[in-house]
């Protein structure tokens, strides 16, 4: 079953139903390190791509696994393209991942958030487990103590920024699943391949203005 984002602001989240502005508002107050892009690259380079990706997602799983460590050799670290990780949680448990990873070191949220997204059969999927619980040993391996870790995620300071960007890239662009991908402006709907990426990316630099 494919989960939207609109399943999931229907079923799981009542809060979400707050005015985008209230959300705004809330968020505002949460420190600016939690907000921060999280990117890789140039950010001076002619495109810009954001990946709209949940933590249980398993197309974004696989995109992670397979694709993304060839665009990260071809794009990134040639400086031709400036790649932004947005979150875009489908369900509670992405949603609580997501925070714990923003509320890391910004230099260590690239690698728990890989770690979570190659092993989602062993922690959001296993068979009998809590997620919860099997989130918060990776957060352990990634140094957040178990007090902080209660901390951020019964935060709901934290949880209303995550949720306002979302809000805010559901109006801008219309994203109501993952991955999506957003080329100098243009989305991208689903799972791409190394050529397809390659693709939207020269798409992108015939459009101006750059970002």
């Amino acid at each position: 079953m494919l989960i939207t984002r609109r399943f999931f602001l229907s079923t799981a989240i009542p809060a979400v139903s707050l005015l985008a502005t209230n959300l705004q508002a809330k968020a505002a107050e949460v420190a600016p390190n939690f907000i921060a892009p999280r990117a890789l690259g140039n950010p001076n380079a002619k495109v810009h791509v954001q990946e709209w990706f949940s933590l249980t997602c398993a197309h974004c799983g696989r995109f992670a696994q397979t694709v993304f460590p060839e665009i990260e050799k071809q794009y990134i670290n040639t400086g031709k393209v400036y790649y932004i990780f947005k979150d875009f949680p489908l369900d509670k448990i992405a949603l609580m991942a997501a925070i714990v990873a923003r509320s890391l070191p910004v230099d260590q949220y690239k690698p728990f958030v890989f770690a979570l997204l190659d092993n989602l059969d062993q922690w959001a999927f296993k068979e009998g487990a809590d997620p919860a619980k099997e989130l918060q040993k990776y957060a352990t391996l990634a140094g957040m103590n178990p007090a902080q870790f209660d901390q951020v995620t019964n935060d709901t300071n934290l949880r209303d920024a995550i949720l306002a960007e979302v809000k805010q890239a559901e109006d801008k662009y219309k994203i109501d699943s993952t991955p999506t991908f957003i080329f100098n402006g243009q989305a991208s709907v689903g799972e791409l391949t190394i050529e397809d990426f390659g693709k939207n990316v020269t798409s992108a630099l015939s459009r101006q203005p750059t970002p």
